[in-house]
């Protein structure tokens, strides 16, 4: 039997996925996959444990092939994900997506549903996740998670009240992104990691160790692709060379594959719950090398060969995720065609009586809550954390000065502009700490601002938010 982690009480999985992320790959010349055959080929994995299985709405027929291994083998777990374009969704909009989803599972309640965000700036997310949240409460979905979300978003929604159990994320000998803040949050909030990437898209095996580099090209897989793109952002082929060449002399002390020591080094990090693995119905079976990957450990020696490795490539930029959200794109294509057709603006934008344009943020108190541009000058009042009724963040000074400040970059761009181009900011908070506290994430997320351009000012009630950005906030902006 596979090794198991509970991830909520009654939703337990092996420690070992398997994703069928590669359905999409083998669809893409049109021709789909019958979905009994395909299923038919993943019973074995079933017979050895590893019964859960994640999915996607935009894998190809994913869905509907894990729905139809499911129907003959109840005890299938299902973790699909929810990867709407940017942009609002209403309520009924979120209802249609998830029902899509439990017809080609064919069940009535999805075990766990993932939800990817495009945009942080464009408070939608977290719409969408209030929404994913009540479809919860009536029993549609099981258990909510979600998938690329970065440490400060993820702690953002968890101090906000959403009920989410885990985030989806890369992680790999190349990538160390989940060991940072991300690491912090999961243990403050007992979330738990299931890690994707862990083979880096199959370069992580003997067939790469002293290979020359594949070209990155049309020819390749989606997966190779992408991780291609990982391997130059680390520092190129011949900096990942000397990571193959650890894992091939741990997996030859040890007695398992290089594919086994790259993942094993993953799922031993406290913060991951399992590792998912890609599977291609019908292709090549890795079954025996994956239930390997359960039968050892990795020593003192065998950990310190690998940090050593590593530290000779550079670190994937940003945080988890960021490879979606900003420069440089690290996916197959190199950017976000593949994935979005558009990013519409973050808020409406009305006109005002002398010509010019705002944005409301909606309800403030006694000032009115939005960002108006004149010219070129913008001026942003009374902008708080409170968005539909909800103080977003919970308590936190830290999560209410993010959101905060995410807040504005929509606004901003809304109406033309970018948070680089902010010349003034006044803060408000209700205790001196959440003062210190604000001003440090200001100056962390805008680090052009002038000191003497940043204003900190303790005179908010104690019946109101621990931090609001005020009058003065405003931006100097090129072009109409």
């Amino acid at each position: 039997m596979s090794e198991t982690v509970a991830l909520a009480p009654g939703l337990t999985v092996p420690r070992v996925l398997h994703g069928l992320w590669q359905v999409a790959d083998q669809e893409r010349a049109g021709t789909t996959l019958d979905p009994a055959a395909a299923a038919a080929a993943l019973d074995p994995l079933v017979d050895a444990g590893f019964d859960a299985f994640d999915v996607a709405d935009h894998y190809g027929t994913a869905e509907r092939i894990a729905g139809t291994l499911r129907r003959r083998r109840p005890a299938v777990r299902v973790l699909t994900k929810w990867v709407p374009e940017p942009g609002v969704r209403s309520r009924a909009a979120v209802r249609a997506d998830v029902e899509r989803s439990l017809r080609r599972i064919g069940t009535d309640r999805l075990d766990l549903l993932q939800f990817h965000a495009w945009s942080y700036p464009d408070p939608a997310w977290l719409d969408c996740l209030a929404h994913l949240a009540e479809l919860r409460e009536e029993g549609l979905i099981r258990e909510l998670g979600v998938t690329n979300f970065d440490a400060v978003h993820l702690d953002i929604a968890l101090r906000s009240g959403f009920p989410i159990v885990s985030n989806q994320v890369a992680a790999s000998l190349l990538d160390w992104r989940a060991a940072g803040a991300m690491r912090e949050v999961c243990r403050t909030h007992g979330v738990r990691l299931l890690a994707y990437g862990t083979l880096a898209g199959g370069f992580l095996s003997r067939r790469w160790v002293g290979a020359p580099a594949p070209p990155m090209d049309e020819a390749q897989t989606w997966s190779r692709m992408k991780y291609r793109r990982f391997i130059e952002a680390a520092g190129g082929w011949d900096r990942f060379q000397p990571v193959l060449g650890a894992c091939r002399r741990i997996a030859h002390r040890i007695g398992v594959s290089v594919a086994n020591v790259a993942c094993r080094a993953v799922l031993e990090r406290p913060e991951v719950a399992a590792v998912i693995v890609g599977v291609r119905p019908g292709g090549r079976s890795y079954l025996h090398d994956n239930r390997r990957l359960l039968s050892f450990s990795l020593d003192e020696r065998s950990r310190q060969e690998l940090e050593a490795a590593a530290a000779g490539l550079d670190p994937i930029p940003g945080d988890c995720g960021d490879e979606y959200r900003r420069p440089p794109y690290l996916t197959a294509s190199g950017d976000l065609h593949h994935h979005v057709s558009e990013f519409p603006d973050p808020f409406p934008v009305r006109r005002t009586e002398d010509g010019g344009r705002r944005v409301d943020f909606g309800a403030a108190g006694r000032r009115p809550s939005r960002a108006v541009r004149s010219g070129e000058r913008i001026r942003m009042t009374g902008v708080t954390a409170r968005h539909r009724g909800r103080v977003v963040g919970g308590d936190s000074a830290a999560a209410q000065t993010r959101f905060l400040l995410d807040r504005i970059e929509g606004g901003l761009q809304s109406l033309g502009s970018a948070p680089e181009e902010l010349v003034r900011v006044r803060l408000r908070h209700r205790r001196p700490a959440d003062g210190v506290t604000a001003a440090r994430i200001v100056r962390e997320r805008l680090p052009h601002l002038p000191a003497e351009c940043l204003e900190v000012v303790g005179d908010l009630p104690e019946d109101s938010s621990r931090v609001r950005i005020e009058a003065d906030a405003e931006a100097v902006v090129s072009g109409q």
